[in-house]
């Protein structure tokens, strides 16, 4: 077991290299974001997400653990960086490759209607769309035409209004499984995959 001075400090030069460690890796995703651009500090997606978390371990492990050096560490940001880089350029440049690595946005209200068999595949509670659509000033789910999880994890609400989903062009690329039924009454929506 540690002695109390022990927890608080073993020596002056693990302490100096700690902050040296810090002060590299501090530059490097800085460097890191400025390269990434906008979406590495906006709103994210799952995989941005996780590439934040995946950073943000590897740094951790650079400044605090001895036997990572600062090379390794910065290798590892910087092929990471690379890969999330290339990811999305890729994903922007291809549909199929966009659909692989991130989920698509999903219809959880139509016209008012909770749809359910849609909450239940995006683990989203009645109790949660409640208490979005409060926070946005709605008195109620009839008040809201659609109510889409987006795929960052936002939700989104479009106000109760007479257009229906074929003339809704921003909701193309939403999904859901087996409902709602278009309001001219033609095939139900789109069959797809649970959300990524």
């Amino acid at each position: 077991m540690k002695t109390d001075s022990a927890m608080f400090y073993h020596n002056a030069e693990r302490l100096i290299s700690a902050g040296a460690s810090a002060a590299v890796l501090f530059v490097v995703i800085i460097v890191l974001i400025r390269v990434l651009g906008k979406r590495a500090t906006g709103q994210m997606s799952n995989f941005d997400w996780m590439i934040s978390i995946t950073v943000g371990s590897l740094a951790a492990s650079g400044i605090l653990l001895q036997d990572v050096s600062l090379a390794d560490v910065i290798l590892a940001i910087a092929v990471i960086g690379f890969l999330q880089w290339g990811t999305a350029w890729l994903a922007s440049r291809s549909v199929w490759f966009e659909t692989l690595v991130r989920a698509r946005p999903r219809l959880l209200v139509h016209k008012g209607e909770l749809l359910e068999d849609e909450m239940k595949r995006e683990r989203i509670s009645r109790h949660e769309i409640y208490s979005y659509l409060r926070k946005k000033g709605y008195a109620g789910a009839s008040e809201a035409n659609w109510v889409i999880l987006e795929n960052d994890g936002t939700m989104t609400v479009i106000p109760r209004q007479e257009t229906g989903l074929e003339d809704a062009g921003l909701l193309d690329d939403v999904i859901w499984a087996s409902s709602p039924v278009p309001d001219d009454g033609g095939s139900a929506g789109e069959k797809a995959e649970p959300s990524r």
